[in-house]
């Protein structure tokens, strides 16, 4: 991993977007950068760990140019033989975060559309998160994080009765939602994830949905409920 204000020089422009071919060329030759090649650009929304910069490519061949950007750091990455897991991996190792990666491009040219999609990836990171994550995993999320002003309404449309609950019996019925969805929507693995009866987490579930007037057997109403709770878990929104 290499990082220095002569990296953060040239690579301003390939990063900002919209840069005619020729200072392409003479940005990603000056920073060695070949013309084609899986590339990725990762977004921290705090500085990077001293100890995760460092010369030389990584055990599987990645090599990383790193600049500031704001409160954070912005890499380009090639990306070696493990691909985005291993780069993500990386950066986990080194305690990075939170971050999110662009999809692969595969040039130079490509890194401004990489800059902005990777800052889209960071938004879908909950607060407080030191997690790094991938645009490609999180694509309903940041869809949510895209729209804020539809993401509101709709948490407002589905969740507004639940969220005039006092906040304790809010986050039991949250809590318990969360639950059934890891669980692969088992009401009985539900209950022993948290530790009561299965007969409370059917109840818990069938106040949930008089309360927001979606049904979890649904499909599309199973989708605006799990949207809306995406956007309580990012914002916070509700003290």
């Amino acid at each position: 991993m290499r990082r220095g204000t002569r990296y953060g020089a040239l690579l301003g422009p390939l990063l900002a977007g919209g840069a005619p071919p020729d200072l392409v060329e003479r940005a990603a030759r000056g920073l060695g950068l070949p013309e084609r090649g899986r590339y990725a650009v990762v977004v921290l929304g705090a500085p990077v760990p001293e100890a995760a910069v460092a010369e030389g490519p990584d055990g599987d061949g990645a090599r990383w140019w790193w600049c500031g950007a704001g409160d954070g750091d912005v890499a380009v990455v090639l990306l070696g033989a493990e691909g985005p897991a291993g780069a993500v991996a990386r950066l986990g190792e080194h305690g990075a975060g939170p971050g999110g990666m662009s999809p692969v491009v595969g040039s130079p040219a490509e890194l401004g559309t990489a800059r902005r999609l990777a800052g889209t990836a960071l938004l879908t990171c909950a607060p407080g998160s030191r997690e790094v994550v991938r645009l490609d995993e999180r694509l309903p999320t940041a869809l949510l994080v895209s729209g804020p002003e539809l993401s509101a309404r709709l948490l407002a449309e589905v969740f507004g009765p639940l969220l005039a609950l006092v906040p304790a019996e809010r986050a039991v019925l949250v809590g318990t939602l969360e639950a059934w969805l890891e669980c692969g929507g088992s009401v009985g693995r539900a209950s022993v994830r948290l530790r009561c009866h299965r007969n409370t987490v059917f109840n818990r579930l069938r106040r949930l949905e008089r309360l927001t007037a979606r049904s979890l057997s649904r499909p599309r109403e199973l989708v605006d409920l799990v949207l809306a709770l995406d956007v309580l878990r990012l914002w916070s929104a509700v003290p």
